[in-house]
């Protein structure tokens, strides 16, 4: 498994977090991206390792999604148990958050 070499940015987010939780947030969505994928999924840039690490320091169980679109996210944040806090994948795995990526038949 990949290995967090730096969780200050997952630090600086837990106290929004925990506010979120115990102010009122039924649940907490998180989204994020990492790297540079150029729209293409490739586990050296997944945020699989971030949600072991978040649920480590937030002492919880942090639900990861392996997508951050489609109907397995929309079920997953439609209902989610109270307190509960979902990570989704990393968005830069879809070219349209790449800003001047290309797809795979290399048109932007």
């Amino acid at each position: 498994e990949k290995e967090i070499t730096n969780n200050q940015r997952i630090v600086a987010a837990l106290p929004t977090i925990k506010h979120c939780l115990t102010n009122g947030a039924n649940n907490v969505v998180l989204m994020s991206h990492l790297g540079r994928p150029d729209g293409l999924v490739n586990d050296k840039y997944s945020l699989a390792p971030v949600s072991q690490e978040l649920k480590k320091l937030l002492g919880q169980d942090v639900q990861f999604l392996s997508d951050c679109v489609g109907s397995e996210v929309e079920t997953a944040c439609a209902k989610p148990a109270k307190g509960a806090v979902i990570l989704l994948e990393n968005l830069r795995f879809h070219i349209e958050e790449e800003g001047k990526g290309v797809d795979k038949d290399g048109k932007k």
